[in-house]
């Protein structure tokens, strides 16, 4: 039997072994850290009991996701959709609020409605063409290019300094900012309106969800799939050199993929010099600085609307975010940043013990910062919720800095596998057709560093795989290897 052996066990790895092991192969994942996960990981941080999620939390692209969908992973674990994608407080007790209703939010939006449905709702009712744009190589031609046209037509006047005009109030210009500053990019930027423009259509669409329990579950279900199909997963296996790597022999057939940072690919002792050099090019970008808190009840908000929303973004005015986001861009922090917070517990009492709560926090700082952003947070927190501070019974802070010891691939503390620009976008980590194949024989990227970039969405495992499997003369689509969801044994 042909072997693939995957390093890294983020969703993008695991997808990348779930394929292969249902395609025929000997699967072996390599986990680093002593859990597995890579960024859908949960631990108790904080106190026992309550139980936050190391990386994402909230996942807007995982059931939109075309690998996720045949897998079956809304029929494997429990998820919670809210009614409320997201949320955007403002200092006076106003609040922007994203429904996952579409026409509820443009009812709240008062004059800008209009401007809100004419953005999104084009973009919202066909999903799967923003999905197929966004979430493949995108040198290559849509599937459905209109929707990629509107798409794209909309990233633009997003992307440029006449987005400000867009709204009038201040709760839609806060609300749209705050989801296009989920991207740690100079705003206005293209990069910026293309991530935020897909996750504000996803949240219209299926609308952003999250497991029950935490995001483990999503890895634990991949896991599972792996081993009913003979293969295994290894933790504490930290790789740092391929040279030394027994993997098996590409000659054979047997695979390797790498769910990692494409510098783990300069330790090849095959590697050419040309893609070396692309290699140590390629750039990473702005870094999070996390914060976890566990709170003697929910967090106090001024809103009651965004007292339901499981994700708030912090920033107050709409000039206010992009100026905090420049900072970064700039080398610095403001005293005021963008916060993006999750508070899982509102829908999810498993997460913290009875009338507690948990919240996940995090800024975007400058690479490799050592900030503790622990009081910035706080303070942040506090202005548009008073008395949180009293609520907090314990904290966890992760810098910048630490986060590579975390997930290796976190280069600098960068979560999304590289700086988020639209040149990146083209050249992930290579100007190439097929940049998930390297050109050492049977190596292959895996990771977010490679299309469709960032997002727990499976997608670049998949296309890895896919790619392996073509490259070995077989020719595997999603509908080859998943009977339909229903009929998968939960």
């Amino acid at each position: 039997m042909v072997r693939a052996t995957i390093i890294g066990s983020g969703p993008n790895g695991l997808a990348a072994g779930v394929a292969l092991a249902r395609a025929g192969y000997e699967v072996r994942v390599l986990e680093a850290a002593e859990t597995i996960g890579g960024g859908v990981r949960s631990l108790e941080s904080t106190l026992p009991g309550f139980v936050h999620d190391v990386c994402s939390a909230v996942h807007p692209a995982a059931l939109s996701s075309p690998f996720f969908r045949a897998f079956g992973l809304a029929e494997r674990i429990e998820w919670i959709t809210p009614e409320i994608s997201y949320a955007h407080p403002l200092d006076d007790g106003r609040a922007g609020v994203a429904w996952h209703d579409i026409e509820r939010t443009a009812a709240g939006l008062g004059v800008d409605g209009r401007a809100w449905l004419s953005l999104l709702r084009p973009l919202s009712r066909h999903i799967e063409g923003v999905v197929d744009f966004t979430g493949n190589q995108m040198l290559r031609i849509p599937r459905e290019p209109v929707t990629a046209l509107r798409f794209a037509l909309r990233m633009l006047d997003q992307g440029t300094p006449l987005a400000t005009r867009t709204f009038r109030t201040d709760e839609a210009a806060g609300l749209i900012s705050g989801v296009l500053a989920h991207a740690p990019a100079r705003m206005p930027s293209l990069a910026a309106s293309a991530a935020g423009l897909l996750l504000a259509a996803q949240g219209h669409a299926g609308g952003w969800a999250y497991p029950r329990g935490g995001a483990q579950r999503i890895a634990d279900s991949m896991v599972a799939d792996i081993e009913a199909h003979g293969g295994t997963v290894e933790t504490g296996a930290h790789v740092t050199d391929l040279g030394v790597l027994d993997w098996g022999d590409p000659g054979a057939g047997d695979l390797l993929l790498l769910n990692t940072s494409p510098r783990l690919t300069l330790t090849h002792p095959d590697i050419p010099s040309r893609y070396a050099r692309a290699i140590q090019g390629y750039r990473y970008g702005a870094a999070a600085a996390k914060v976890d808190f566990a709170l003697d009840g929910p967090v106090p908000w001024a809103n009651a609307d965004v007292a339901q929303a499981p994700t708030v973004h912090l920033g107050g005015t709409a000039a206010e975010v992009r100026a905090s986001e420049n900072a970064v861009a700039r080398g610095t922090v403001t005293e005021h940043p963008y916060v993006l917070t999750v508070q899982p517990s509102v829908f999810d009492p498993t997460r913290a013990p009875e009338g507690k709560a948990v919240l996940w926090a995090y800024i975007h700082v400058p690479a490799n910062s050592d900030l503790d952003a622990s009081e910035l947070v706080t303070r942040q927190v506090e202005r548009f919720a008073p008395g949180f501070r009293d609520r907090i019974l314990a904290h966890h802070a992760v810098p910048a800095s630490a986060r590579h010891a975390l997930n290796p691939a976190e280069i600098g503390g960068d979560i999304l596998g590289g700086a988020f620009t639209i040149a990146q976008a083209l050249r992930r980590p290579v100007l190439s057709t097929a940049p998930w194949r390297t050109p050492m024989k049977g190596v292959y990227l895996a990771s977010a560093s490679t299309p469709p970039g960032p997002g727990v969405n499976g997608m670049a495992g998949w296309h890895a795989a896919r790619t392996a499997l073509r490259d070995a003369g077989e020719r595997v689509d999603l509908d080859d290897l998943f009977r339909p969801p229903s009929a998968v044994a939960s």
